[in-house]
């Protein structure tokens, strides 16, 4: 919220060279307001400096002697300050380039002298009531502002821990654990702010992007909750028709999130479609399922592959036991395990040391079905 608007600017600024125009106006205005007097435009503008926050108005007389009127008005609209607090210029030469002077220079209304003060009492306390209303709608604007962020927020991380829920049941689903998928999420977020550290011309990835990829990478196997349990928890290896059903997984993930309702309205769709489709594919344009080559694959699903094979490498599964860190590296390096974007690899070595943390953090956990 904006917390420097203050309703009660209650405090008007009365600069004249002139003893009786302070006077005069000083009375007509010490009943509904406090008080302030400047002989020059000199120490008017330090005035001003001093309690902008509380100023309701400025009567600005246009000669004096130090600086006249039109140079303080200059000076406030270099400050920024006419929109914030209305300045009545006061003149006994009201010519017509005086008048365009003024008015261009920011100023809310010229008053001719000599001063009747109650017609310049009414001016003033209408301008006053129109700029005090102005700052209690921008300052309403900005709480709704503030109120719809903080919702926001609060429907993002209610979001982002419903998909976590989803992506761990069905990790459940085929006997792994469900910080396989938050492993899955933290790696992406190290490779994208690795690579975007190694190369920003190619991969300038900001905060938020890389937030919402992280969070579409734990929905990568969605799919799988369609997948047969006799077929994910095989503790042998697949016969090529099983391998064919299981790769189907990817499309099924697809048809699920698009049968999310209203899904394609969020930001993080179509991210999590992409990835849900194209995290099995690989740079040979060996993999499934529609044999993409290269950069024919987003980058965001080629950081979810190998954070997935990573992951897949180090961690325990029915069909076969935790390879150590350095064995997936040096698997995934060798190509072992499909081809991978060399610049993506660069990057991949680049947070060995995090990867090796993570492995070591949960080696000796075991995952029962």
């Amino acid at each position: 919220m904006n917390d420097n608007i203050n309703y009660i600017k209650n405090t008007i600024l009365i600069v004249d060279d002139v003893e009786l125009n302070r006077v005069i106006l000083t009375e007509a205005f010490k009943d509904d307001y406090t008080i302030l007097e400047s002989d020059n435009g000199e120490t008017a503008l330090k005035l001003i400096a001093e309690h902008k926050d509380s100023i309701a108005a400025v009567l600005l007389d246009i000669l004096m002697p130090v600086m006249n009127g039109f140079e303080v008005l200059q000076k406030l609209n270099d400050m920024g300050l006419v929109d914030k607090i209305p300045i009545f210029l006061i003149t006994a030469y009201d010519s017509e380039e005086s008048l365009i002077s003024g008015y261009n220079l920011g100023a809310m209304d010229i008053i001719s002298k000599p001063i009747i003060p109650y017609f310049v009492k009414k001016r003033v306390n209408s301008i006053v009531e129109l700029f005090r209303s102005r700052e209690q709608l921008q300052d309403e604007c900005f709480r709704q502002q503030d109120m719809l962020h903080e919702q926001a927020l609060e429907i993002q991380s209610l979001n982002h821990s419903m998909i976590e829920t989803l992506a761990t049941a069905i990790e459940f689903h085929s006997c792994e654990s469900g910080e396989h998928v938050r492993r899955i999420r933290d790696i992406t977020n190290y490779m994208m702010n690795t690579l975007s550290h190694l190369h920003p011309d190619i991969y300038n990835f900001d905060d938020n992007q890389i937030e919402l990829v992280s969070t579409a990478a734990v929905l990568h196997d969605v799919g799988k909750i369609a997948i047969s349990d006799v077929i994910l928890n095989k503790p042998g290896r697949l016969t090529d028709e099983e391998f064919e059903i299981m790769k189907t997984h990817t499309l099924r993930g697809c048809d699920l999130l698009h049968n999310i309702p209203k899904i394609e309205e969020s930001p993080i769709y179509e991210y999590a479609y992409d990835i849900c489709r194209h995290h099995h594919e690989r740079w040979d344009g060996r993999g499934y399922p529609d044999r993409l080559k290269g950069d024919e694959i987003s980058i965001y699903a080629q950081i979810v592959s190998i954070a997935d094979v990573y992951e897949a490498l180090t961690s325990k599964r029915v069909y076969k036991p935790a390879f150590t860190h350095e064995k997936a590296f040096e698997m995934i390096l060798n190509g072992e395990c499909g081809q991978f974007n060399p610049i993506l690899l660069e990057g991949f070595k680049e947070i060995s040391d995090k990867l090796k943390v993570m492995a070591e953090s949960h080696k000796d956990i075991i995952q029962n079905c």
